[in-house]
């Protein structure tokens, strides 16, 4: 596989400037983009079969013919780098070790799209990012990738850095387009979708920061060369990362169809002494279990999906045999109620009730009616009961925890308290 996304990365040296990163190549994919029409440069994405890299893998160039013709009037390109999903980490790791990439990203994808005006949402606690990103704009600037004669050309774009006042749910399109209008951040209905009317009612495009960072080695290496660096149907590489009791926890650039097993064992180091894995999340906290039978599966949306969970940003986050599911699932829950934009009454009310009771479950006082009442609450909240999908990620890990770790759950209310922790306190007294 050919490095696409990282090759530039040396965390000892540090982000490449612009001098720096031009001579590596950089920008090299503008000049190309631009000698092609922007619609022939959509269909270059779309063949290309880029999967949206924010974690619902719907396909990049797809997304983008959706957008109207231009009118005369103004078009947005907003970069999602809002990555509040836990466990996730991915993103910042590209921004804040080659943000010049992002910025060529945005230029060429710009140009496709044929938008006037790009933002980068970004989350308001990636500080490092943000002072990162500010200086590489200004460089662009300065060297003429951005403003009025975008590379020597007629083509205008100006770009800007927005930093989120943070909510989970800017990381739903619409509700980050509301956000970045000064507006309560709560979803929008759709349609209209954002390519028709987004910012200020005019075409939008909304991507991931993963995603637009794979747009310049599309360009410039066409769609057979992206096609071969995955390992199986699924085109393209991504990033990877693991956390939890591994021996090396951290984020990589791996083929698309990689299995779980080699993430885990042959990056991040297998689990550490004295634990085993009693199952994992996927792709960041919003996704269902897997257990360890599934280490063989490759790393592909499709794939994962046949497990009835999702890859989602493919973050995988690992629960070793000495940490207590429910309390697991509790965490999860209770930032999920927490992050609920309060729109719709299932999330808005369904998320504490199902939060109160796993932390009565937790702490010994709970009864086995809870374990029918949660079953009954992930049917209330699934796939299609709420105004956004907020609500249905929430269920996943709580509904697939139900699955597979049913004797656990009645564990903690048959002896009324949390047995991992009983444990623990025999582990410290020995």
């Amino acid at each position: 596989m050919d490095k696409a996304l990282t090759k530039n990365i040396d965390e000892t040296r540090g982000p490449l400037d612009y001098q720096g990163y031009v001579a590596a190549g950089g920008y090299a994919s503008v000049a190309k983009a631009m000698e092609m029409a922007p619609r022939d440069m959509m269909a270059l994405i779309k063949e290309a079969g880029l999967g949206g890299r924010g974690g619902a893998g719907f396909n990049t160039g797809l997304k983008w013919s959706f957008i109207p013709e231009p009118d005369g009037g103004p078009r947005y390109l907003v970069v999602n780098a809002d990555e509040m999903e836990p466990g996730t980490f991915k993103d910042r790791l590209l921004m804040e070790q080659d943000p010049h990439l992002l910025i060529e990203g945005v230029i060429a994808s710009a140009w496709a799209l044929q938008a006037t005006t790009a933002y980068i949402f970004l989350r308001g606690e990636y500080t490092d990012a943000e002072e990162l990103l500010l200086t590489a704009i200004d460089e662009a600037y300065a060297h003429g990738m951005l403003g009025t004669s975008v590379n020597g050309s007629d083509y205008r774009l100006e770009l800007y850095l927005h930093t989120s006042a943070g909510r989970y749910i800017c990381g739903e399109e619409t509700a980050l387009i509301n956000a970045l209008e000064g507006q309560r951040a709560t979803p929008r209905a759709k349609p209209p979708f954002p390519q028709i009317s987004g910012l200020w009612g005019r075409p939008t495009l909304v991507n991931n920061v993963e995603t637009i960072c794979n747009i310049p080695s599309i360009v410039l290496n066409g769609v057979d060369w992206f096609k071969q660096q995955g390992l199986g149907e699924e085109a393209g590489s991504k990033m990877f990362g693991i956390s939890g009791r591994v021996n090396n926890p951290g984020c990589w650039e791996l083929p698309l169809g990689t299995t779980f097993r080699t993430l885990l064992e042959d990056y991040a180091g297998g689990m550490r002494e004295g634990y085993s894995l009693k199952a994992f999340l996927p792709g960041g906290g919003s996704t269902d279990f897997l257990m360890p039978e599934h280490l063989d599966v490759p790393m592909s949306y499709s794939e994962v999906g046949k497990l009835g969970s999702r890859l989602g940003t493919a973050l995988v986050m690992v629960l070793d045999d000495k940490t207590c599911p429910i309390g697991c699932i509790h965490n999860l829950i209770k930032f999920f109620s927490h992050e609920s934009c309060g729109w719709c009454t299932p999330c808005r009310d369904g998320l504490p009730w199902v939060e109160h009771m796993l932390l009565e479950i937790e702490q010994g006082r709970g009864k086995r009616e809870y374990l029918d009442i949660l079953k009954e609450m992930t049917g209330y909240m699934g796939p299609g009961k709420t105004f956004c999908a907020l609500a249905p990620g929430a269920m996943a890990p709580l509904q697939s925890g139900l699955k597979h770790f049913m004797a656990e759950f009645e564990q903690h209310i048959d002896e009324q308290c949390c047995p991992y922790k009983h444990d623990h306190q025999l582990q410290r007294s020995a």
